[in-house]
């Protein structure tokens, strides 16, 4: 994924046609930036909006998702922050909606001796990709500790974080997408493929021929035709999140923490609204085993005990798109389409700029 310009800004209508396969975030805000600039879209998912977003917490944290070997994926999402307060904004315009982006940062703790080190381990490794993670304490900064466990006496402040609700995101995309004229068709792609100066898609219900197009399918397997001509392979990565009812840490920076070597972090909206992750394995069953359920539960509550008395409300689960270099990529293949994909655990994240990547693209045709 080239690194762009947060904003693209609006181009002569041209009414030319691109077709999307995929409606998770990248695939709704593809269509929803190249609608914006004029084209006619049409989007393809048989369950828009069902896949890795709806389990995600919607973070948009490149500090706190630094991890040594991914300079690459710090580097993307130096701007996501910005394309996502333009990307809000713009939807206010079409919508009249808002969509919130909280800028509060993510606090990092340990929740024992060994965790203390790892958070310490964190920082230098943070540093060394260039963020300014702030030491802060109990006794200086009491209010930033609120619920979290008596033992945990310090940890490390990263200001640049912010989250927001991908629910809403999605619904004011989805919206937005429907005011300007975008076709949703809840149909499964099984073909598509270049004819010429044009890309055809072909389902259970017909064909469909436009100007350029977009596979934003995730872990998904891509459709045939085009789906044998691609150089990158993605693998899906389960994710699970647990919805519940209990602390509101809403103004305060999002907590993270490593509990016994695993990371556990909590997403609080207002009211008590609480996501609470992260569960991570390599398989492909959307199902909840017990096992890792307690696992993140016993986190959870060692890290916020004030959570014991939270009412569980559901869990979440979707499949990340993960390369072997956990790298995400834009791929023009067939020279009229182009596929954007893993994302793996920064796809609310990217989605803005993966979208203007598409707009980028697909202006470029001739």
């Amino acid at each position: 994924m080239r690194a762009l310009s947060p904003y693209a800004g609006h181009v002569t209508a041209t009414k030319r046609e691109a077709l999307i396969v995929g409606g998770g975030v990248i695939g709704v805000t593809s269509a929803f930036r190249l609608a914006r600039a004029g084209w006619r879209v049409t989007l393809f998912d048989p369950s828009p909006g069902s896949g890795a977003t709806w389990a995600a917490a919607g973070m948009v944290a490149s500090d706190a998702e630094i991890t040594p070997g991914e300079e690459e994926n710090h580097r993307l999402q130096q701007g996501a922050v910005g394309a996502w307060r333009l990307l809000a904004k713009e939807l206010h315009e079409v919508t009249g909606l808002t969509l919130d982006l909280v800028e509060t940062g993510t606090l990092l703790v340990g929740f024992d001796a060994s965790d203390r080190r790892l958070v310490s381990q964190f920082g230098d490794v943070a540093k060394g990709f260039g963020a300014t993670p702030t030491l802060v304490s109990r006794s200086s900064d009491e209010a930033m500790f609120q619920g979290v466990t008596p033992r945990v006496h310090d940890g490390l402040y990263l200001s640049e974080d912010a989250w927001l609700d991908p629910d809403l995101a999605m619904s004011l995309l989805i919206t937005a997408n429907e005011q300007l004229g975008v076709t949703v068709l809840r149909q499964s792609v099984l073909r598509a493929a270049t004819k010429g100066a044009h890309v055809e898609v072909t389902t259970d219900e017909g064909t469909f021929r436009g100007d350029a197009g977009l596979l934003a399918t995730g872990a998904r397997p891509l459709p045939s035709g085009v789906g044998e001509k691609v150089a990158n392979h993605v693998r899906p990565v389960r994710g699970m999140t647990v919805r519940v009812h209990g602390e509101d840490r809403s103004s305060l920076p999002t907590l993270r923490a490593y509990v016994r070597g695993r990371t556990f972090y909590m997403v609080s909206r207002p009211g008590g609204y609480c996501v609470l992750g992260a569960s991570s394995d390599e398989k492909q069953e959307l199902i909840v085993e017990v096992g890792e359920l307690q696992r993140l539960l016993r986190d959870a509550l060692d890290v916020v005990p004030s959570l014991e008395s939270a009412t569980l409300l559901e869990t979440r689960q979707g499949l990340r798109p993960a390369t072997k270099d956990l790298a995400s990529f834009f791929e023009v293949v067939d020279e009229r389409w182009a596929w954007s994909s893993g994302h793996y655990r920064h796809g609310v994240t990217l989605a803005p700029l993966a979208a203007l990547e598409t707009l980028a693209f697909m202006q470029g045709l001739s």
